[in-house]
C-alpha cells in the first residue's frame, strides 16, 4: 500500500522528532498553526527556540528535500517565527531554523539535520 503525501510528511516530522528528542532538544509543538504558516516542529536546544522544516522524499526524482525550501517558503517560515515570537512574548530569545531532510528509498531511509539552515535576509522581515 503506497502512503499518500500527508502520510508520508506525518511519519517524517514523527521521525525528526524522534531524532531531535535524541539528541537532547525539547519539542514545544509539532504542526504549529501561526496565522496562515503551519510550522512543522518547534524545540528548544538549551535556551534557542528552533524552527524545524521537515523534508520527506521517496526517491531522488526531485532532488534532495533540503533544495525544496523556495526563498518564499524561507520567508514565511521567517515571518511565520517572528510572529511567534512576539505573540508568546519571547522576541529577547535566540532562535534559529534548522531543516530535517529524510529519504526514503525502499527500507533505506537517510536522515540529515541541517542546523541553522538559513538566515533571515533583510526582504524577509519586511511587508
Amino acid at each position: 500500500m503506497t502512503a499518500t503525501a500527508q502520510e508520508r510528511g506525518f511519519r517524517g516530522e514523527e521521525l525528526a522528532a524522534r531524532f531531535l528528542q535524541t539528541r537532547g532538544l525539547e519539542i514545544l509543538g509539532r504542526n504549529v498553526r501561526i496565522g496562515s504558516q503551519e510550522v512543522d516542529l518547534i524545540a528548544r536546544e538549551g535556551t534557542v527556540l528552533v524552527f524545524v522544516e521537515v523534508k520527506t522524499a521517496c526517491g531522488p526524482t526531485y532532488g534532495p528535500p533540503e533544495s525544496w525550501i523556495t526563498p518564499g517558503k524561507r520567508k514565511r517560515l521567517v515571518r511565520a517565527a517572528q510572529r511567534y515570537l512576539i505573540e508568546h512574548g519571547l522576541e529577547d530569545v535566540d532562535c534559529r531554523f534548522d531543516v530535517i531532510a529524510i529519504e526514503r528509498r525502499g527500507r533505506s531511509v537517510t536522515l540529515r539535520h541541517l542546523k541553522d539552515a538559513f538566515f533571515p535576509e533583510p526582504g524577509d522581515l519586511s511587508d
